[in-house]
């Protein structure tokens, strides 16, 4: 709990910037990467150093700063012991407010002083519900106590000399869905100069998707622009236009795309590819060739938070649930999921997880699981769960937010959206007038249309900030 300290939520933004675009470089050196072929174990100082005549390291993305500074002390105001914010008029609006036609019959709702740890209001708090996207940040948080905040997805090739037949060089992914068309001819690149060192001209091409058990897998959710088919093998989340967020047209085999361009790539660099590129497992104690990471867990969370990303928080699913040594299917991945939800101290007896985005209609979430893990992430002693704060989307500036506006409250309100066909959800924090963080969710279900709840959830949300405002919805992509 965050009862021990005045806290006072500085956000996403520091000195003009986002967390991750002030990142300083991580030499990649203090990445493992001689493991699991596609396992990421990317954790500063472990592992050994770069056998002679591999590939030079490439620079890694920068790193994402540590988050400690996102909750700033303020000290005591007017006394030894935090004040308590001042709610009688916020808990004399909000069953007004959420009785609006707007949020169905019977929304849940949960407050929460992070300064003092107090619930200021609740209505329905423990009545499990359909949380829609806001279910992300369950797998943002969950990822972030898994592996920390450093962490970083590898996506490599190896070289298979053991079989009939020319040399094999092969894939591996590694539930990357950041990577892109040019990280792809960059390690081509780089590939074929490991080849060349070790004086080989020619080779087959394979690809290795076994850390998702080979296969790919449809979400529930079926054929949708929302998502791409479930591989730990991709390049722009299998989007088929130049959109890098939001619904598009998606590949039907992203994998087979990915390495498709991979051989096409090493071939341009000088390598002879021989034949079309096929499934093939990595051999263990295969030699490494190249690598790419991906972004620190840090920015990879702000970026599903902010942007809604169903892709990379299905790929962060699935990464947790091979951590735990669960299945790699749905089930396996709300098992892994609802695992370190109870760890981190969340009641989960009411939480039904099935998915990592919350794009399957069956899962359910509490208003109290959700302002417990906001509390979480604000607790002083768990530093690696801040970018689940810095990564909400601000009112009116960002992300699935920049849309929705309440006169006076833009900048104030900072949340994770959720929205399903009759679903509508709320969840973040806000900036009292006396400069209490507060934490909140809302859960509606049975909406009739998500202008109007949208609306009435971002007046509920403004009124929190102890301001009288009026407030207009757009439509929430996620």
């Amino acid at each position: 709990m965050a009862a021990a300290a005045t806290v006072s939520l500085a956000g996403p933004w520091d000195a003009g910037q986002r967390t991750g675009e002030r990142a300083a470089a991580v030499p990649v050196e203090q990445f493992d990467l001689t493991d699991d072929p596609g396992s990421g174990e990317g954790l500063p100082g472990a592992g050994a150093p770069p056998r002679e005549g591999d590939a030079a390291p490439e620079a890694a993305p920068g790193r994402g700063p540590s988050a400690d500074a996102v909750l700033v002390p303020l000290g005591p105001l007017g006394g030894d012991a935090p004040r308590r914010a001042d709610t009688t008029a916020l808990v004399a609006a909000l069953p007004g407010l959420l009785a609006d036609p707007g949020l169905g019959r019977r929304p849940g709702a949960s407050v929460v002083d992070l300064t003092t740890g107090e619930e200021l209001f609740a209505q329905r708090p423990d009545v499990p519900m359909a949380p829609a996207s806001t279910v992300k940040l369950v797998t943002a948080a969950t990822a972030l106590h898994t592996f920390g905040t450093d962490h970083r997805l590898a996506t490599r090739t190896v070289l298979d000399s053991g079989g009939r037949g020319p040399d094999r060089v092969v894939l591996v992914g590694g539930s990357d869905t950041t990577l892109t068309a040019r990280d792809v001819a960059q390690l081509a690149a780089d590939t074929a100069e490991a080849l060349e060192r070790r004086s080989v001209t020619e080779v087959a091409v394979g690809y290795d998707t076994e850390r998702y058990g080979g296969r790919e897998e449809r979400h529930p959710i079926g054929v949708n622009d929302n998502i791409a088919p479930l591989t730990s093998l991709m390049i722009d989340a299998g989007r088929l236009d130049d959109s890098g967020s939001g619904p598009a047209p998606r590949s039907a085999d992203p994998a087979a795309d990915t390495v498709a361009l991979f051989a096409d790539e090493l071939a341009a660099a000088g390598v002879t590819v021989v034949d079309e590129p096929v499934p093939a497992e990595a051999p263990n104690g295969a030699e490494r060739l190249a690598h790419h990471l991906s972004a620190p867990l840090t920015d990879l969370v702000e970026r599903i938070l902010t942007d809604s990303d169903n892709d990379l928080a299905e790929a962060l699913g699935r990464h947790v649930a091979v951590e735990l040594g669960e299945p790699t299917s749905l089930k396996g991945v709300g098992a892994a999921l609802t695992t370190q939800l109870a760890d981190l101290g969340i009641d989960v007896s009411d939480v039904r997880l099935v998915d990592g985005s919350g794009l399957d209609r069956a899962g359910r979430l509490t208003p109290h699981a959700l302002t417990g893990l906001l509390t979480a992430a604000a607790d002083p002693d768990r530093p690696e769960l801040r970018p689940v704060l810095t990564g909400l989307p601000i009112s009116g500036f960002t992300g699935t937010l920049t849309g929705r506006t309440t006169d006076g409250g833009n900048g104030l309100v900072r949340a994770k959206t959720g929205t399903l066909t009759g679903v509508n959800a709320l969840s973040g924090t806000v900036v009292h007038t006396d400069g209490r963080v507060l934490a909140f969710a809302f859960l509606a279900g049975d909406t009739p249309g998500p202008a109007d709840a949208e609306a009435a959830l971002d007046r509920a949300a403004a009124a929190l900030t102890g301001r009288t405002l009026a407030g207009s919805g757009a439509n929430d992509p996620a």
